[in-house]
């Protein structure tokens, strides 16, 4: 059983829910973000539904859980709860931020202050689960320090039905508990461009564009692999926060700065995160072909990537055949590597040659 303590984290203090907490309670259930993340809670959310709030958190400190509410200057900001421990001695925590409290650190900060409490109170092991797409909660359990321990895929239903992956962190006694870096950051103002061509995180409302040009057969004759579906291809796009914020790798959609338009997909790869080694990848719509686009998009993410990150070697592939490639790579500072002999392989069973290109961080010379 957990003791029923007030708990300071900074200036955040946490503690037991109380009615005065209600309309507070009430308004951060009844918004709209809140809701998406949380289909369970009813919506609308009403005041009984606050008042019932307060009333079921006795019964999970009864039941061996715990529920605080967070406060700022006795101000509601948010909700807390913990969930009773399992017979292993693991126990999952569980946030809320009200949207006035937004933007200010307040999960992170309450999910190491609450964590290490529990760690201090002897148990073993505290989960946290977290939505693929909601970027502040994977945020927070980064700065909280947890280790990610895997994706569960279609693991949670929205209310109107569809299916969400939800990613599992965890902390344990013997973690350090230290902040986990984002290895990749996120570009300042969210993208980046040179007047010509603009680079953005792809999202789902880019699908439609990229799943066409992956179908073109200019393309698709250059792709190793199984085709995808476009709900394949949705679901990728609806994961391209996480994949960046855990530094996965950067999926970007490149677009005509004029027009706004979807015109070519740029990714980098963290490939080899011990080496430094990124790897570069991109593929372009065929009306936005020779207006030299790709080749500024893959110097402006080359270049922001030395600027930005430890990354000190960024490579790339090319088929033999893929003339037009090579000569993005090389006009964007890329010099030849050397050639891999039948590395992709065919639908007919053929293999061909693979080019490889390299790009150094400024002041190294490369040797050809």
């Amino acid at each position: 059983m957990l003791p029923r303590e007030v708990i300071a984290v900074g200036p955040l203090v946490l503690r037991a829910p109380v009615d005065e907490d209600a309309a507070a309670i009430r308004a951060t259930c009844d918004d709209p973000l809140t809701a998406r993340y949380l289909p369970l809670i009813s919506s609308p959310y009403t005041m009984e539904d606050a008042h019932e709030h307060v009333r079921r958190a006795k019964t999970v400190w009864e039941s061996g859980g715990a529920e605080f509410s967070i406060t700022e200057e006795g101000r509601y900001v948010g909700s807390a709860g913990v969930t009773p421990l399992t017979p292993y001695g693991s126990a999952t925590v569980e946030l809320v931020v009200a949207p006035w409290a937004r933007g200010r650190g307040v999960a992170g900060a309450v999910a190491r202050g609450l964590t290490e409490w529990l760690l201090d109170h002897g148990v073993e092991r505290v989960e946290l689960e977290t939505e693929v797409e909601n970027l502040p909660s994977l945020r927070a359990a980064y700065r909280a320090g947890f280790t990610e321990e895997g994706r569960r895929r279609d693991a949670k239903a929205l209310r109107d039905g569809r299916r969400v992956d939800l990613v599992s962190f965890a902390r344990i006694a013997r973690d350090g508990g230290e902040p986990v870096e984002q290895a990749l950051p996120f570009f300042e103002g969210g993208e980046l461009g040179d007047g010509v061509v603009r680079l953005t995180r792809m999202v789902v409302e880019d699908a439609a564009d990229f799943h066409r040009m992956l179908g073109e057969p200019s393309v698709s004759r250059y792709n190793v692999g199984p085709g995808s579906s476009l709900e394949e291809d949705e679901r990728r796009c609806r994961a391209t926060g996480y994949l960046w914020l855990s530094g996965q790798r950067i999926e970007l959609a490149v677009r005509d700065s004029v027009s706004g338009a979807f015109a070519g997909h740029l990714q980098l790869l963290h490939s080899m995160p011990a080496f430094g080694q990124g790897m570069i990848g991109y593929s372009l719509l065929p009306e936005f072909r020779g207006r030299g686009l790709m080749t500024r998009a893959v110097r402006l993410l080359s270049d922001w990537a030395f600027a930005h990150t430890s990354l000190h070697r960024l490579v790339a592939g090319t088929d033999a055949a893929n003339l037009e490639s090579q000569a993005v790579l090389e006009r964007a500072g890329f010099v030849r590597e050397g050639v891999r002999p039948e590395f992709f392989p065919q639908p007919d069973g053929s293999r061909t040659d693979e080019v490889s290109w390299l790009r150094l961080r400024p002041g190294r010379q490369i040797s050809s």
